[in-house]
């Protein structure tokens, strides 16, 4: 049996929908430079497996709450990178340091598929390009706009052409942005934010839709200056906002205020950019989160995307000493 080579993967936090893209717009969240924060990435490490008791041992958000077996999400993702691939499994463990909190709506799911796929990717040495492994992420996941931005970096906008096939687009955001999220301690399951969701559009609320995501995706690249009473969505905000009222608060508050906010995925999170000094914005998103129970993040935008890199030499630099390598986090 082939010798396997261990690597360790690093992914994004994400926030998608940004507003009025629902299930199309996703961009990826990184800790700032001055200092991490504690929410903005999943690092994966395989690991020989007798090296610990548990298929996947999970340190930070979600130790012990998720699955330690071979029902782990980023498990059963390599694997369904195996099986997709025709490739054996190896019979490795896994080691995950997670800090991206849990059912927030800031891609905790999706960044546990897209470790697991990047990770079969380099412990298969199948050669695939990410727009392959994309699609097969976005398989998993249902829809690309959190996987996207998690496999990417960047700013990502995806649709469905005509014959089926998914067109992906990778942009890096308006460089003047800088990203902030707002926490609460409740949490918010995908599915049960799909739930509350309307089966129908009006026809003016449809195009106000197309309208708002044109000049919302069109701001983010920095190609003009956002409006934030264009920043709402007519699809899934107000159905949302009536199941999680304190979210919606925070929102509104926000936008009154002249700051560019949105519902983190389904939430219950709250993203946001800012322009300018620092401490023209800080007081007023902690006067905010303060009266509704939630933490504000200042965060920095993730341009790399998932990184890989060998347990004995870096992936990116050909050296051991890489500042960018995920071995270093965990």
């Amino acid at each position: 049996m082939t010798q396997v080579r261990h690597h360790a993967v690093a992914v994004p936090a994400t926030t998608a929908n940004l507003g009025p893209g629902f299930d199309a717009f996703g961009l990826a969240l990184a800790e700032p430079a001055t200092g991490g924060t504690g929410v903005a990435r999943l690092v994966v490490r395989s690991l020989p497996r007798g090296a610990q008791a548990e298929r996947v041992l999970t340190l930070g958000e979600g130790a012990g709450e998720v699955a330690t077996d071979d029902d782990n999400l980023v498990w059963r993702s390599l694997v369904r990178f195996c099986d997709h691939y025709d490739v054996p499994v190896p019979d490795v463990a896994l080691q995950a340091d997670n800090r991206i909190p849990l059912e927030r709506g800031l891609g905790s799911s999706s960044g546990a598929i897209v470790a697991g796929l990047v990770l079969g990717r380099a412990l298969t040495d199948v050669v695939l390009g990410d727009r392959e492994l994309l699609g097969l992420a976005t398989t998993i996941e249902g829809h690309p706009d959190n996987v996207g931005p998690a496999l990417l970096g960047g700013l990502v906008a995806c649709a469905d052409g005509d014959d089926g096939d998914l067109v992906v687009r990778r942009v890096n955001p308006a460089p003047a942005l800088r990203p902030v999220v707002l926490v609460p301690a409740t949490r918010q399951a995908t599915t049960s934010a799909r739930a509350v969701l309307p089966e129908q559009l009006s026809r003016a609320d449809v195009a106000v839709q197309a309208a708002r995501a044109g000049h919302v995706l069109t701001a983010l690249t920095g190609v003009w200056p956002a409006a934030v009473g264009l920043a709402g969505d007519r699809l899934h905000e107000p159905a949302r906002f009536a199941a999680m009222p304190a979210t919606g608060a925070v929102v509104d508050e926000l936008r009154r205020a002249g700051i560019h906010a949105w519902l983190s995925g389904a939430g219950p999170s709250v993203a946001a950019v800012v322009t300018g000094a620092p401490g023209a914005t800080s007081g007023v998103l902690a006067g905010v989160a303060e009266r509704h129970g939630f933490v504000v993040h200042h965060l920095a935008m993730d341009l790399a995307g998932a990184v890989v890199c060998p347990e004995d030499g870096c992936g990116l630099s050909g050296a051991g000493n890489c500042v960018q390598c995920p071995r270093r986090r965990v």
